[in-house]
């Protein structure tokens, strides 16, 4: 149920924090002071994923190793693509442009799974999808970032790679081996698991709003097209890749919605670490991460009424 409203979770958070300090003038924002805690959050977030692994991921990736790698290469070449083309394409400041080549860079979000199985698509390849990338990110994402970003700003790779191993990888394989050395967890991990995973989220997400409740006001109408334009064309060049790849319709969906959905709350931990002088950064890290779960389930909405091709076969 909590997954299932996680719109709604998203809304109303995202709303009290925006106008925490109008509706509470003089108290504590626990939002606002929650911004250096981003770090360990993300690492929180990753941990429940590790736990929410199923035993049998590496073997259902091994087995599939081709369809999975050729998702992940799509996600990072279209995505980066995409987002330093459009940050050409619009008259855009550097630090709103950094901003979206950073959402292009992230691995996929981790709410990809539950949209995907919202979406009749195909969960256990989408999960694969989102492993992959993650685990890949030290590797992949900070010679995408330098590769996209070029010499407007200076890129320590060294220091990106070392955040994505710390913050990401490490806690993903502490997860997963806790589960596994202590197996009567498991039923917890996997009822708890998810919504650890998305308070951690949604929580990231309205930390960054509170910390850019003026820049929001000014900024939201400069990239709201540009970051829609990155999200609905990342929806495309997922469908399109799998479709040219000769993907089944079910996993057609869940590489359409892997590439569309980003993981922004980890793109605003790295803004906020990478360009500290540069705070306008995390604006449109925070409304994509708000944007993509808004078009996504409205997605989902729409594919859950029509059953993928394949399905439909397997009813004849």
């Amino acid at each position: 149920m909590f997954e299932r409203l996680l719109l709604v979770w998203l809304v109303l958070l995202s709303a009290a924090a925006l106008f925490w300090t109008s509706m509470f003038p003089g108290a504590i924002d626990p939002f606002a002071t929650s911004k250096p805690a981003i770090p360990w959050l993300i690492a929180v977030t990753m941990f429940a994923v590790g736990v929410m692994l199923p035993r049998d991921e590496v073997r259902q990736v091994r087995e599939r190793w081709p369809s999975v790698l050729f998702g992940t290469a799509v996600q990072y070449t279209s995505m980066p693509l995409l987002a330093w083309g459009i940050a050409q394409l619009f008259p855009l400041s550097l630090e709103y442009q950094i901003g979206i080549i950073m959402v292009g860079c992230v691995p996929g979000a981790m709410a990809s799974n539950v949209v995907t199985m919202n979406a009749r698509g195909h969960t256990s390849y989408s999960v694969s999808l989102t492993t992959c990338s993650t685990m890949l990110s030290p590797l992949v994402v900070p010679l995408v970032l330098k590769l996209a970003l070029g010499k407007a700003v200076t890129i320590d790779v060294g220091e990106v790679s070392l955040s994505l191993v710390l913050q990401v990888v490490a806690p993903v394989l502490i997860g997963a081996a806790s589960i596994r050395l202590f197996p009567r967890w498991e039923p917890l991990g996997v009822r708890c698991g998810p919504i650890v995973a998305n308070l951690t989220i949604l929580w990231i997400i309205a930390t960054v709003v509170a910390t850019n409740r003026d820049r929001l006001a000014s900024g939201s109408a400069a990239v709201a097209l540009p970051l829609l334009l990155l999200n609905l064309l990342g929806y495309l060049a997922g469908w399109g890749g799998g479709k040219i790849y000769g993907l089944p319709e079910s996993m057609r969906r869940a590489l359409a919605i892997e590439v569309g959905m980003q993981n922004a709350g980890l793109g605003t931990s790295l803004a906020l670490q990478l360009f500290k002088d540069q705070p306008a950064a995390t604006v449109p890290t925070a409304l994509y991460t708000f944007g993509c779960v808004l078009t996504a389930m409205l997605l989902a909405q729409w594919w859950s009424r029509r059953p993928a091709v394949e399905d439909e076969r397997g009813k004849g």
